[in-house]
């Protein structure tokens, strides 16, 4: 029995909207995205098998890299894949468990993002400010206590919003606007008061939001003074160049974090935003850095000889 006396004996199932569009445009749909995932993955797993193979990449940045991409894997793999089935056969219903697995590991993987992004600051700012120290400051331990925290409270806390969402009251076939089972479109499509829930959503934001932000800020305030007081402009220009990829990176996922939650567009373009991240973190934090592509070259080379 529910809060107003309804008997429920079926488990709800969600039918996931996807895109209001023809025959041929699923199609078109269908490639770029399986396009999309099959670049990730790759893209992705391939600087995570060069990091672990070359020793000269076992430094703290690369450390933090492996973390981001294995994120990214995890992040596309939980969408994607169900996204992929819809487009192609045509079956939008996914089953009560399904949905809200989905859920959680999508917010958990945007709240991890968000907490090594600020972990990647923090190392930016140390090998800036105080490069004589970095490799005593930025130990393993310290890599790992900053590392570890980020997947631990995220999933906590993704656990405990997703016990809230749990508890909300869904009816027969559940109409998701969206082309995922995603924590705000959850809330609308409940019959329950969301009203605590959205409070904690709020409450949560902040640790998870805007105090990791407010401290990528902090970090960049200190590391473009510490650039400014170098006299040499090719050698501010170099210093600076060293954290363009994590400026990027942080750019782009604040960005499609406030286009996803606060535009009401449903359709293709937010995929791309949503994707973006994943898709572009290995160009630009690795397809572009000269340790990578150098790294690659000695493997080629191996390969070759061999």
């Amino acid at each position: 029995m529910d809060g107003e006396g309804i008997n429920v004996t079926a488990e709800p199932r969600f039918y996931i909207f996807a895109f209001s569009t023809s025959e041929n445009q699923s199609i078109l749909i269908l490639i770029l995205v399986l396009l999309i995932y099959l670049i990730i993955l790759s893209g992705n797993l391939l600087i995570i098998v060069l990091i672990c193979l070359e020793p000269r990449l076992h430094t703290p940045m690369y450390f933090f890299l492996c973390n981001l991409y294995t994120l990214d894997i995890m992040y596309v793999s939980t969408i994607l894949p169900k996204l992929i089935y819809v487009c192609h056969t045509g079956d939008h219903i996914m089953s009560y468990t399904a949905c809200m697995a989905q859920m959680f590991l999508s917010t958990a993987s945007g709240d991890i993002e968000s907490f090594l992004l600020t972990s990647m600051a923090i190392d930016r700012y140390v090998a800036v400010c105080f490069p004589l120290h970095y490799s005593l400051i930025m130990s393993k331990k310290v890599c790992a206590l900053l590392a570890f925290p980020a997947w631990f409270m995220s999933m906590i806390n993704s656990l405990i919003l997703s016990s809230f969402v749990y508890k909300l009251t869904y009816f027969g076939l559940v109409s998701v606007q969206n082309f995922f089972c995603e924590l705000k479109t959850l809330m609308k499509a409940s019959m329950s008061d969301t009203t605590f829930l959205k409070t904690t959503i709020t409450v949560a934001a902040m640790y998870i939001g805007v105090i990791p932000f407010c401290l990528i800020l902090a970090s960049y305030i200190r590391i473009i003074h510490a650039v400014l007081k170098i006299r040499s402009s090719a050698g501010r220009w170099k210093t600076f160049s060293s954290c363009s990829s994590h400026i990027t990176i942080v750019v782009v996922f604040y960005g499609s974090g406030m286009t996803l939650y606060l535009s009401q567009s449903l359709e293709q373009e937010m995929i791309l935003s949503l994707m973006l991240v994943p898709l572009l973190n290995p160009i630009v934090y690795s397809l572009r850095n000269k340790d990578i592509t150098r790294a690659i070259g000695r493997r080629m080379e191996r390969k070759i000889t061999c």
